[in-house]
Parts: C-alpha cells; sequence; structure tokens
C-alpha cells in the first residue's frame, strides 16, 4: 500500500524510520507516495478556493473563478512536488559533507516522509478561515522539522550530533527552496498569471 508508513510516523516515529530504512522501497514507490499526497492541498485549495470562499477576517469570504482555481492549484501541486523533488537532491548533495553515502531513492524517502505532515495540512483549507490554517499549518511544520531531526540520523546511518547538524543544513535548504518558489509565484503573478476573483 502505498501509505503504509503515514500511522506509523505520526504513532511512533522513530521505530517508523527504522522500519523505512530496512525496506527501501524503490525509487517509484517514493515518487509515487509523493504525487498522491501533494494532491491533497492541491484539491482541498481548489474546492475551497472555488467553492467555499476563504474568510480572511473581517470582511466578504473571498471567492476564486473556477478556472482561476484550476490553474492556481496545478501550480501548487507542480511546486509542491517540484519542492520535494528538490529537497531530495539537496540532501543527497549534502550527503558526503556529513559521511553518508545515501542512494538517491533513501534521500527521496527522507524528503517525502518529512515532507508528508505539510500535505496533510491541506485539510484544513476545507474550513478556509485564515487564522485556522495558519495554526494547523505551523503543528504542520513543526511536526515535518521534528521527523527530519528524528529521520536523518536512521537514514543515512550517521551519529545524532552529525543528523541534528545534517538535519539543521536540510531545513536551511527547504527554507531557501520555498523562497525560491514565493518568488517564483510573485513573478509568475506580475506576468498575467495571478488569480480572478469572483464578483
Amino acid at each position: 500500500m502505498i501509505l503504509n508508513h503515514l500511522w506509523g510516523l505520526y504513532a511512533h516515529p522513530k521505530e517508523e524510520w527504522q522500519t523505512i530504512e530496512k525496506r527501501h522501497e524503490s525509487l517509484t514507490y517514493s515518487l509515487t507516495h509523493i504525487l498522491i499526497v501533494a494532491l491533497i492541498p492541491a484539491i482541498t485549495a481548489y474546492y475551497s478556493a472555488a467553492h467555499l470562499g476563504w474568510s480572511i477576517g473581517v470582511g466578504d469570504v473571498i471567492k476564486l473563478t473556477e478556472q482561476s482555481a484550476m490553474m492556481m492549484s496545478i501550480g501548487m501541486y507542480l511546486a509542491l512536488v517540484a519542492g520535494v523533488l528538490g529537497l531530495a537532491y539537496l540532501v543527497h548533495w549534502m550527503a558526503q559533507t556529513f559521511d553518508a553515502k545515501p542512494s538517491f531513492t533513501q534521500s527521496l524517502e527522507l524528503a517525502a516522509y518529512t515532507a508528508t505532515p505539510l500535505f496533510m495540512v491541506g485539510f484544513a483549507a476545507l474550513y478556509p478561515v485564515l487564522w485556522f490554517v495558519m495554526m494547523i499549518g505551523l503543528a504542520g511544520l513543526t511536526y515535518s522539522v521534528y521527523l527530519l531531526y528524528s529521520g536523518v540520523p536512521i537514514i543515512m546511518k550517521i551519529p545524532e550530533e552529525k543528523g541534528f547538524i545534517y538535519a539543521s543544513s536540510v531545513v536551511t535548504c527547504g527554507l531557501v527552496l520555498l523562497v525560491i518558489i514565493m518568488a517564483a509565484s510573485v513573478i509568475l503573478w506580475s506576468m498575467g498569471f495571478g488569480p480572478e476573483y469572483m464578483t
């Protein structure tokens, strides 16, 4: 089953990382996991933007046209998948610095399962109130960082001290990737690909 590690990452993360390390699924398995789980925020964002409308404090609910919401969701989906693949590449690239020799599949597993709580936050978009989604998003981000710190020493087979520094470097790279994605979004919006609001 594609999502067989999902419950374990929440219920007993360190043991689940050990299971992931022992099994080493294929590259296709990890890619399929990313492609499926990244659908959650994309689909819920589309539904909430086009049909429910977002509440951003006091004022009217903000809705996008269905076509605009669809384009934004497709863009979000592609950015999420590209972000995880980019993070996996950076994890793999930095490995030698920390005396780790993972395969790219191991790096992708680490990136994919670390990003999973962030993707699961997408369910919060079904209650599209900004403060609520931000609070759930912060909780998802915190748990993703925890998974990263607990998973790096296990997947990369390095001591916990090195794992802490390695994971901190990955978090920094993740923040850089986030800034790149945000900058690309701003550039695309300025080129006329911005949202189209319903009146």
